[in-house]
Parts: C-alpha cells; structure tokens; sequence
C-alpha cells in the first residue's frame, strides 16, 4: 500500500500524474527560498512571508499548532515544472494538519486582490503582486475550513462577510495547480475552480461538511478546468440541511478515479460547460473508474447525474468503469440521469442495492442519453429505467456480490465472490492512459490493484486475505 508521508509524497503516484514526476520530487534550487512558518520559526504568522514576492522553488512550511492560523492570502507567482512554489503543512505530533481558519483571518497588507470573499485561499489574479497566471503551485498538508456566510473576514477594504459560494481554496485562474491531502470543510464550497484554470490535480484530500443550508448551488467541490483529475480523496457528507451534491464538474479533461464519495445528494453531478472549456477538443471524453461511490439514504435516489442542466453542450462521451455502486435507500435506486445526446459506456461495476434489484433501474426515467451496458454485477431483477439502454447480457447477477465486509464498509472480493475474474477488457477510448492500475485503501490511500486472468468487477482486484 502506498501512503502519503509529511510531505505527501508517495512513491507510486508519478505513473497517475497527469503531469511530470517533477511535481512530486521537486528538485530545490540554489536560489530558492524555505519559509518556516509557526511558534518559535522565522516567521511567526502565515503574514508575515513574502508572498507578493516568491519565486520559482520556494517553499512556505506551514508547522501546526495548538491554535488555528486566522489568516488568508492569494498566491499569484510563478513557479517552473522543475520548481514548482510550495506551501506545504507540516502536521504536529499526532499527525494533526495545520488548520487554517477563515473566521476573523487577516491578510498580509502588502497584498492586494479582488474576490477576497470567494475563499481562504485564492489562487488567480491579484494587483499585488501583479502577473497574469499563477503557474505550477502546490498546496498540501493543510486543514482549510470556514469560508460561508456568518463568518467575516479583514481584508484590503477593511472587516468583510465571506459570500455563499466561498471555498476553502479557491482556484480563479492557474496552471498546473496540485492540490494533495488537503482537508477542506465548513465551507460553501470545499474546492471551487473557475473556467481560467487548467491542469488541476486534486488528491489525496478530505471534503466534507461544505454547503449552504437548503441550497442545491453548494457542493463538496464545483469545479470547470481545461484539465483536471480527482484521485485517491474521501468525499463524505455535506453541512446538516445542505442539498448540494459531492463532486460536480463541468471541466473539459476531466478525469474521476479511485475514490471513496458518499453521502450526499448526488455523489457525482457531470454536467455541461460552454466557452472555452465547452470549447476544448478534450471536453468531448469523460473518465470514470475506480471509484467507491455510496448512496446512505441520504439525497437524490441518482448516484450520478452526466448530461445537462440546460443549455450548452454535454460531452459526448463517458467511461463509467470498475467503480464499486452501494445504495442502502429503501425505495428506488438510479445509477444515472442520463440527460445528454451522447454515449455513457457502463461496464465491469458492481452495482448493489439492499433493497429487492426490482427497486435498482440504470437510466431514470426521464433519461434522454444512450447508456452501453456490459458485464456489471447487479442485482437479480434489475430494470433499465428511461432513454436507451444497450443491455448485452453479459452482466452478472444475483443476490450477493461477495464482498468481504459489507457492514463495516469493507467492499474488497472474496474469494468465491461471482465478480472474480468476470469483467471484460476496457473500452479501447480508454487504452492506455486511464487501465486500471490501483485500488483505493481507506481512507486517502492507494494500493496497486492486482490482476490474474480476466479483470474482476468492481473497484477491487481480488486479493487473498487473513
């Protein structure tokens, strides 16, 4: 199994990296700059570095303490891709992350930029310091949390109120942005990205209990990227009365897979873009697989919605394969509202309901999109539901996948389980870059993903256990 350590490193990861290995061993150069940062350092407050003036290889070490940090800031410099900028956390003696905090936080004077309302951190345009795009920047090891209304803030207009849709990193414009084992909570949304981003990599990260009250506008994260992949994080609930849902994207490039996403009102929200995201020759694939995805009762009876809310262009095109589907609602279970003009190919899922499989459809009934279906495990009686649903029947079914824990959420394969070795070979679309290669390990971990003979349904590879 692979782990992240202090730094958030892991061996494994530069083969999954959409970009080079260089963001993950960064080479220090000679006039780089460390920037040490808490009780006893250097530099006593996050306000107190330089940030309007770093440069390519500096890093901002951010040590936790017993209090929170109430501090925000923007970055907006320009590292390389054999330097990136930095600011890392690094964790107290029990692991704790530093926690930075937006409630009464107070920014650097010598920083000057709009949207101070819009998150903790702000990644895009400032007047000081003053460039067109932040490049290749990292953040990891931190805990953000509290950017909604009610909470205030001191900014360059003096004491402001953060705005409903205020993130805990907030990326307006960038490239080649790495976000990794972040915690991003109590806020509107935990992770926002704006359509001027591109290259987003957001791993390894926790998010949870974002959104608004009696909202459906707030989400875990809400993201449109030229570019973005989502690996290896923990996705849980959103704020108690918040209808917003998990993850959604409206990203051209966009790329889900291995993690674990659970309760909310819908897990994922795929949706339609315009401009120049829309616009993008990438924008026509979306890639899927490996991921744990776990409706508890909790929201909308839809797993997924991929399509559109009206207007615009959807994607052409989805890969929705070897992810593990868990509902546990008692009445009717949807894999997906289909609402788009293109192709969604479903295979090698496991996709198990604990009510009857009479109550599991695949498309809602309002569905207008084509869904490909191919040897997933579902459960006997399973209907298709609206739209068009290519069923080659070649899927499994039965009463019981085999997994090896089910109560205590553990969904690996035993050794008899009618998944082993039943899957079929991947979409050629799909071939080479996004096989199926690791398996996430609760929670926030990865582990490559073994493979004898035909592939195993589900978002794990059977492996004897104790």
């Amino acid at each position: 199994m692979v782990r992240l350590d202090e730094r958030g490193w892991a061996t494994k990861f530069v083969l999954l990296c959409a970009f080079s290995a260089a963001f993950f061993l960064p080479a220090l150069r000679a006039d780089a700059t460390v920037y040490e940062v808490g009780p006893g350092r250097a530099y006593e407050n996050i306000g107190d570095v330089p940030w309007e003036s770093l440069v390519a290889g500096d890093t901002v070490r951010i040590h936790w303490r017993s209090e929170p940090y109430r501090e925000k800031w923007v970055i907006n410099r320009q590292g390389t891709a054999d330097a990136p900028i930095t600011v890392s956390g690094v964790p107290g003696p029990g692991g704790e992350l530093p926690v930075i905090d937006g409630r009464d936080a107070t920014t650097r004077p010598e920083l000057n930029f709009w949207n101070e309302d819009r998150g903790v951190i702000k990644i895009g345009g400032s007047n000081v310091p003053s460039n067109p795009m932040p490049r290749y920047i990292v953040v990891e090891n931190l805990d953000i949390r509290s950017a909604r209304p009610g909470f205030h803030f001191t900014g360059r207009s003096g004491r402001g109120e953060y705005r409903t849709n205020a993130a805990a990193i907030y990326v307006e414009t960038g490239e080649n942005i790495v976000i990794r084992n972040v915690t991003m909570r109590d806020c509107g949304n935990g992770f926002f990205t704006a359509s001027g981003s591109r290259n987003v990599l957001l791993e390894g990260c926790y998010i949870y209990d974002n959104g608004i009250s009696n909202s459906i506008y707030q989400h875990n994260s809400y993201t449109s990227s030229i570019g973005i992949t989502f690996q290896f994080n923990h996705y849980g609930p959103l704020r108690a009365g918040c209808r917003g849902n998990n993850l959604k994207d409206r990203s051209a490039g966009m790329v889900v897979r291995y993690n674990w996403i659970e309760r909310s009102n819908r897990q994922l929200d795929i949706v339609q873009s315009g401009g120049a995201v829309g616009n993008h020759p990438s924008y026509q694939n979306a890639f899927i697989y490996g991921n744990i995805l776990i409706e508890r009762g909790d929201g909308n009876r839809e797993i997924m919605h991929f399509g559109t809310e009206g207007g615009s262009v959807a994607r052409a095109n989805g890969y929705f394969y070897n992810n593990t589907v868990i509902s546990t609602r008692s009445g009717t279970n949807t894999l997906v509202r289909a609402s788009h003009s293109g192709t969604l190919d479903v295979r090698n899922n496991i996709i198990y309901t604990t009510a009857p499989g009479s109550n599991q459809e695949i498309n809602k009934g309002d569905s207008t999109g084509l869904t490909n279906m191919s040897h997933n495990w579902v459960k006997t009686g399973y209907v298709l539901g609206g739209g068009t649903v290519n069923d080659d029947g070649t899927s499994v079914t039965g009463s019981d996948p085999g997994f090896v824990d089910f109560a205590a959420d553990d969904f690996r394969l035993t050794a008899d389980s009618p998944c082993r070795n039943a899957g079929t070979e991947l979409h050629s679309e799909v071939l080479p870059e996004h096989d199926v290669l690791y398996q996430y390990v609760k929670h926030q971990g990865i582990q490559e993903r073994p493979r004898s003979g035909a592939i195993d349904i589900g978002a794990y590879g059977y492996t004897p256990t104790d």
